[in-house]
């Protein structure tokens, strides 16, 4: 595999060019609505199926975000992290294994992924504390002090909520962040493969679909992210594309992989 970072959104090959400019039809308002409803149902059975084993454990967090280390004043300086959105626990159990200074907030909007993190024998409650949120609705100032996080991940986490809502999560946790601190950012981007390979019916609208499970999928431009961020008070470090190819040999196939990077800061 191979990656590249930059502001230039992939190409699509006239196949998948016309692929997309096919696929117009929306899914119904009613479903639309249901699938709204039914968010949080839908993800605790995803849990539910798939129990811990889905996501592989993240050991590359801060190889991308050097910013995990870097974002210290002084060697042995304890730090408070908060991950939005932790499932059971991918990113979270192996930054608390390579840092013994630091002190995580998680939350999740599922229960029964919340319910994995307590049981799994790395959690702590000297070294992290765990709770369900809503992020679009439940104050996180219930859980954390104002202005006492140093650095906040929110990594494909953002592009399962409905675009109308995401702000309300820039929001709340802008609330929480210390001044001068940031939110590192990592998900989904436009014409990511997994975008690629939706079928027909499944779209909810611009670069928004809905998975057979039933939860959603968003892909970020650049200039999205931008925005969305910028009109909560955040000032942009870095928001950049990170394209990869993995190239199957024995197949022959090659699967483009599309992500946005970025890192936004409170003033």
């Amino acid at each position: 595999a191979f990656q590249k970072k930059g502001h230039r959104a992939r190409v699509l090959s006239r196949e998948e060019a016309e692929k997309l400019a096919k696929d117009q039809v929306l899914v119904s308002e009613f479903k639309q609505l249901k699938l709204e409803k039914e968010a949080q149902k839908n993800w605790d059975l995803f849990y539910k199926r798939n129990s811990t084993n889905f996501f592989k454990d993240r050991h590359w967090t801060t190889r991308e975000f050097q910013e995990l280390k870097a974002c210290r004043e002084f060697a042995d300086q304890k730090l408070t992290i908060l991950e939005a959105g932790c499932g059971v626990g991918n990113c979270l159990f192996p930054l608390l294994e390579e840092d013994l200074n630091i002190f995580v907030y998680a939350c999740d909007f599922s229960p029964r992924a919340v319910e994995y993190v307590k049981k799994n024998a790395l959690y702590s409650i000297e070294r992290c504390k765990v709770f369900q949120c809503d992020l679009t609705k439940d104050d996180l100032l219930d859980n954390i002090p104002a202005d006492s996080v140093d650095v906040v991940t929110l990594i494909f986490v953002l592009s399962a909520i409905h675009p109308d809502k995401m702000h309300l999560v820039l929001r709340n946790i802008y609330k929480v962040l210390k001044p001068g601190k940031c939110v590192l950012f990592r998900d989904y981007g436009l014409y990511d493969h997994a975008m690629l390979r939706f079928k027909s019916g499944s779209k909810l609208g611009e670069n928004f679909y809905v998975r057979q499970d039933g939860t959603r999928s968003y892909f970020f431009t650049e200039d999205f992210l931008s925005q969305l961020f910028k009109a909560e008070g955040y000032e942009q470090v870095v928001n950049e594309y990170v394209q990869r190819e993995t190239v199957n040999r024995k197949e022959d196939l090659c699967v483009p992989r599309v992500f946005l990077q970025s890192k936004f800061q409170k003033p």
